[in-house]
């Protein structure tokens, strides 16, 4: 995983279509084409564009115009608010609390499901690998765990105060190691209620730095300890219970540190099925389920998700319209030659009786539907490049000619196989791990 940056692997394939795009005998292609690279205007309308990620691939339609109209529409919203508060301010001299807040939590939802794994797929984990100045530290990845103690409701009212937790952790994380916490979370819920934290994380080498209370004058908790007695004196010093039977037991099995899951986040898409994994295999989808005392308005529990020092790193080229469905089919027959299958509720009715009944049953799961979507890949920008030879290959003038051919046949001519007019994606996908 470390090192593999789309803008730099997609260089070559990027290229090779920018030559095809910018042929002078391309003129068929220009009047008919509303890119803004052949047009050398802002087209008025969608534009089609095929985006590249670390662990995926997407194509689909942006309207740049449109975006420009609802960002002024936002920011002259934004400014009549920004009046309400001044005059508000001005006449009461204090500005109004923020309503209350009426929505009711139960459960993780498909849609912050689906844009965890669309986001784990697009991020660079160089910074999990790789310190500040880009040189590689030798760490390993490591799933680490943060629990709470059996009486969690006392330090654990609410989803807000658990998010305390955690960015306090962060910022020790910071003062003790001298360098900022680089990081993917996932809140959960165990069979009792009570939450806890998954982190992919590089635990870092050596000891804490060692640090004095100011006020007391004592030791900090963690100090000069390796980390995994470090994240258990600091986790149990964040949530302080205030029972001291309850703070020992959390003392002694609140956090872990698994080296042997970490290893197995080879890839972008390894990390998001990692996170994703109860939810595929249904096993564990109450560990998604809000407890009762956190489903009240106002004590939800928040984000499920979140990462600490990376960023997305995307590559964005745009196409023609021809091009984009000859993308989105590759990419569906790709998904659909992955035999992924999702869980339906169907409806049955009994011949004999007339008595309707539910089935669960299983059925095949269909991406990049009317030519939208996007795929989660192990490797994103070596998908990209077969795809880019493909679209150059579909185009008479990128062919040699046929007289070319005829001078000197290729392996496959004298041996009677039929060329391919593709890459071989597939063989692709099998070498990146199952799809």
């Amino acid at each position: 995983m470390p090192g593999k940056r789309p803008e730099q692997l997609l260089a070559h394939a990027e290229a090779d279509y920018r030559a095809w795009r910018d042929d002078p005998a391309r003129t068929e292609h220009r009047y008919r084409c509303n890119c803004r690279a052949c047009t050398n205007t802002e087209p008025e309308g969608p534009t089609w564009r095929i985006t590249v990620a670390p662990g995926a691939i997407s194509v689909g339609t942006k309207d740049y115009t449109r975006s420009d109209r609802t960002a002024e529409r936002q920011a002259e919203a934004g400014h009549r608010a920004a009046d309400l508060l001044a005059v508000v301010l001005g006449e009461t001299g204090e500005l109004p609390e923020d309503p209350p807040s009426q929505r009711e939590i139960t459960q993780w939802s498909r849609k912050s499901r689906a844009r965890m794994t669309r986001t784990l797929c697009e991020l660079d984990y160089d910074p999990l690998y790789r310190d500040a100045a880009g040189k590689l530290t030798g760490r390993v990845p490591a799933m680490v765990t943060l629990t709470y103690p059996g009486d969690w409701l006392t330090v654990a009212p609410d989803g807000a105060t658990a998010k305390k937790h955690l960015q306090a952790l962060a910022k020790r994380y910071e003062r003790a190691w001298g360098e900022p916490a680089v990081a993917i979370w996932k809140q959960e819920f165990q069979g009792r209620g009570a939450p806890h934290f998954h982190l992919l994380m590089s635990p870092p080498h050596g000891t804490a730095a060692v640090q004095y209370d100011p006020r007391t004058g004592a030791l900090r908790a963690g100090s000069g300890r390796q980390f995994r007695q470090w994240l258990s004196e600091v986790w149990a010093d964040v949530v302080d219970h205030p029972d001291p039977e309850q703070r020992a037991r959390h003392l002694a099995a609140g956090t872990g540190v698994d080296f042997a899951e970490g290893l197995r986040a080879s890839d972008p898409k390894r990390v998001a099925v990692y996170f994703l994994k109860h939810n595929v295999a249904g096993d564990k989808e109450y560990q998604h389920v809000v407890p009762p005392e956190w489903q009240e308005p106002g004590k939800g529990p928040g984000r499920f998700w979140g990462y600490w020092g990376l960023s997305k790193a995307v590559a964005t080229v745009e196409v023609t319209p021809e091009d984009a469905t000859a993308s989105a089919r590759v990419m569906r027959r790709w998904s659909r030659a992955q035999g992924r299958t999702r869980q339906v509720t169907k409806i049955r009715v009994e011949q004999a009786t007339g008595r309707v009944y539910y089935r669960r049953t299983r059925t095949r799961t269909t991406l990049v539907g009317r030519g939208r979507g996007w795929i989660a890949l192990n490797d994103g920008p070596a998908f990209a490049a077969d795809l880019a030879r493909y679209l150059a290959q579909r185009h008479p003038q990128e062919q040699p000619d046929a007289r070319d051919q005829t001078a000197t046949p290729s392996p496959r001519a004298r041996t009677g196989q039929t060329p391919r007019s593709g890459p071989d994606l597939r063989s692709r996908a099998d070498a990146g791990g199952p799809g």
